[in-house]
């Protein structure tokens, strides 16, 4: 009994550990913020060609792609509907 309780702990921390946040496809890092940054910037800026998502910042480059690809999601929510603080 011992050996299943631990297993049936191990399997509930290891898919609570590979959860993970994403947006536009993408895996986010602590949140999507940088991801929600690059999806507005790109929006407010009327971006419509992917040489112009190129920073510093692999999670702003890819949200103003996600921008370019699908410019009516929005960037208030990850792809799983949980809202994005800004």
């Amino acid at each position: 009994m011992k050996k299943f309780a631990f297993f049936l702990m191990l399997f509930v921390w290891c898919g609570a550990a590979s959860a993970q946040e994403t947006f536009g496809g993408n895996d986010c890092t602590e949140d999507c913020s940088g991801h929600k940054a690059g999806y507005d910037w790109a929006q407010q800026n009327g971006i419509s060609d992917e040489s112009d998502c190129s920073s510093n910042s692999q999670s702003f480059d890819e949200g103003c792609q996600t921008y370019l690809e699908d410019p009516n999601r929005g960037s208030d929510e990850d792809d799983d509907g949980n809202e994005i603080d800004d």
